[in-house]
């Protein structure tokens, strides 16, 4: 997710700096975003003079120190109140008292997270959706103390990344991953109960619903350890409502290491490709069984 905000904000003409505490990490995400405007320049979509200037604006870092004059930090990393918290306290003591610092969460407690460092009004939700540079929605995720000026600043800059701001309160899952539980939970549950195949129950979210793709794949795209934790924390925030559980299906998928396209398998199985058609999944998966 780190690798294609990255791409959106160079894109839009912003200075990027990556940093990740895996070594050769940050590196490896710039090559991953030259990759993909390669790809974009071979469509027709992007022209070789744009796709330079993008990478030009690109740069990895050794260490957070070398966030000490950024206007913007966002972070992405694992779902963990305290590891966000310990983080963000060590970028405050770098950057500068101007520096909006943003959390790209998908479920956390804004406001929570916000309250383990010392200038919560210059916190925020910035929550992109995968792939970030295709998905256009961001939710901008108010916290108790976030102050208004932050708020429309981050707006403004969001929407001049080319995204679709939209201001939402902090309430646990924010809009699309409290309204999309069910989406998930049902489908789920259909496979518990062996009504249908992950292949079939797709097809239908696709070719019936008008889905982009159908839960098994799009949680497979997202990783099925993240989209299990999202669900615990909203089962849990709403103080464990039953229209919230999580699966079970999706935890013993987790347990076993199956986590999607990461891993190379989870509903699917990702270590054999083949050649898509319209009869496909979109994830070109092996078929495999629940």
């Amino acid at each position: 997710m780190g690798t294609g905000i990255a791409q959106v904000a160079a894109e839009a003409g912003h200075r990027v700096r990556l940093y990740d505490a895996a070594e050769g990490a940050a590196s490896a995400a710039i090559d991953r975003v030259a990759e993909q405007l390669a790809k974009r320049v071979r469509k027709g979509k992007l022209d070789e003079t744009s796709r330079n200037e993008a990478m030009a604006r690109l740069e990895p870092a050794a260490a957070l120190s070398e966030f000490a004059d950024c206007g913007l930090v966002v972070e992405a990393i694992v779902e963990d109140v305290g590891v966000k918290q310990s983080v963000f306290r060590e970028i405050e003591d770098i950057c500068g008292k101007q520096t909006i610092l943003a959390t790209n969460t998908s479920s956390l407690s804004v406001t929570e997270i916000a309250a383990g460092v010392r200038r919560p009004d210059n916190f925020v939700g910035m929550h992109f959706f995968n792939p970030a540079p295709v998905l256009p929605l961001v939710e901008i995720v108010e916290g108790l103390a976030t102050s208004f000026d932050v708020v429309q600043t981050v707006i403004a800059t969001v929407t001049e990344w080319g995204r679709k701001p939209v201001l939402v309160s902090d309430t646990p899952g924010f809009i699309v991953n409290r309204v999309a539980r069910p989406f998930y939970a049902e489908a789920f549950n259909l496979l518990q109960e062996r009504a249908a195949d992950a292949q079939t129950l797709d097809r239908l979210y696709r070719d019936c619903g008008g889905f982009p793709m159908g839960p098994c794949e799009l949680t497979d795209l997202i990783g099925q350890d993240v989209n299990e934790k999202v669900s615990r924390t909203v089962f849990e925030a709403f103080n464990f409502d039953a229209r919230y559980r999580p699966s079970r299906l999706q935890r013993q998928l987790v347990a076993a290491g199956r986590l999607g396209r990461k891993s190379g398998r989870g509903f699917y199985d990702y270590t054999e490709r083949k050649s898509r058609s319209s009869s496909e999944p979109t994830s070109k998966p092996k078929r495999g069984r629940v």
